[in-house]
């Protein structure tokens, strides 16, 4: 990200002060941080005002903050007498916006103790907004993990085998990511098989696979802390059982008529049906438990979301959407089969590429 994207973003976040009554906005979240500023330290906080922006860290990460963030002044926290609480007072902000979120209750009690007089005013979303449609370079950086993602999913077929623990096959894919360039995991590797595969975020464990086995693999390269989400559904045999088939064909069609029919302007409910309501169709309602899907970026859930619920919730042009329409069968099985799209004018742009081809040869 060069200079003048920070720029950018600092400018358009000053914008929304006066939208949310606030003379400044304290920003604590890591994800909001590091997309204001650029600094990927662990800890830190941004004070952002009308006229000035302070990044307050401490001197573990000075010379990171001060390489990082050049749009942002350093504020060298060294308590007691550098606080973050004496900056606020020092700011001469009166009203100060929170992410309601992010800032713990015991934080914001702490807070309130030592900088006497202020009002605050509590944001349930602040900069999320202005992230939902990625910029060039973002996109970049997410075309990069995703790649990654199709290369190392892609080899699933040849590494599972009988035998094989699901914490053994997610520990080989996440070597071969990171091995692949990169940077990070988006979030922990997900291996669920046999009856496991009915549970959505299963952890892997030490159940060995076997013959006859569904199998859910979902997982995401990082880059540059931009992330990928990719999941793919397998049979651990030549030919998949009639449930089976049943099953996969139903999801797999339910997503195809999503990025067939997904198009910028329509309500998030509205994508979502075009998945659900197939698989409702087929006995599955009960089955299809979560949202379609998901946006992603520095955060691997972000907005906008894809869910039955978000009647109102209008899905523009210009955002990362996951695909993920799955069903569960408790102690069967199930299958999910994810993909991502950036969604344009004309349409959905698939980032994934991986081949959906269910069946492990034995």
């Amino acid at each position: 990200m060069t200079i003048d994207t920070y720029t950018s973003r600092l400018a358009a976040t000053r914008t929304l002060l006066p939208q949310w009554q606030v003379d400044a906005l304290l920003i604590t979240s890591a994800s909001n941080r590091r997309w204001l500023s650029g600094f990927t330290g662990s800890a830190g906080s941004l004070l952002i005002t009308a006229t000035s922006a302070f990044l307050a860290t401490d001197f573990r990460y000075w010379v990171q903050a001060t390489a990082q963030a050049p749009t942002f002044s350093l504020y060298r926290q060294q308590p007691p007498e550098r606080e973050l609480a004496h900056l606020l007072a020092e700011s001469g902000a009166a009203i100060i916006g929170i992410e309601a979120n992010h800032l713990t209750v015991g934080g914001l009690t702490e807070l309130a103790r030592k900088a006497e007089g202020l009002n605050w005013v509590h944001l349930p979303v602040t900069v999320e907004r202005l992230r939902e449609q990625k910029d060039a370079a973002e996109l970049t950086l997410i075309r990069r993990a995703a790649a990654i993602t199709d290369q190392v999913m892609a080899q699933v077929p040849a590494l599972a085998r009988p035998g094989m623990s699901e914490r053994q096959l997610a520990w080989e894919l996440e070597k071969r990511m990171r091995e692949a360039g990169a940077t990070a995991l988006a979030f922990e590797v997900i291996v669920a098989s046999g009856p496991h595969a009915a549970l959505p975020h299963h952890r892997p464990g030490e159940r060995l696979l076997q013959p006859g086995d569904a199998l859910v693999v979902d997982m995401g390269a990082e880059i540059d802390g931009y992330k990928s989400d990719l999941t793919r559904s397998f049979y651990l045999g030549h030919d998949p059982s009639a449930d089976y088939q049943s099953i996969y064909q139903l999801v797999h069609q339910a997503q195809s008529a999503v990025l067939d029919g997904i198009r910028p302007g329509m309500t998030s409910q509205a994508i979502d049906a075009l998945a659900r309501d197939p698989i409702a169709a087929a006995g599955h309602r009960e089955h299809f438990g979560h949202g379609l899907g998901h946006s992603l970026g520095l955060d691997i859930h972000e907005g906008p979301r894809l869910a039955h619920s978000l009647a109102h919730s209008i899905i523009p042009a210009g955002v990362i959407l996951t695909v993920e329409p799955g069903i569960y069968l408790p102690d069967w099985g199930g299958v999910r089969i994810e993909d991502l799209i950036l969604l344009t004018e004309d349409g959905p742009e698939l980032l994934s590429h991986c081949p959906k081809a269910p069946a492990i040869p034995l």
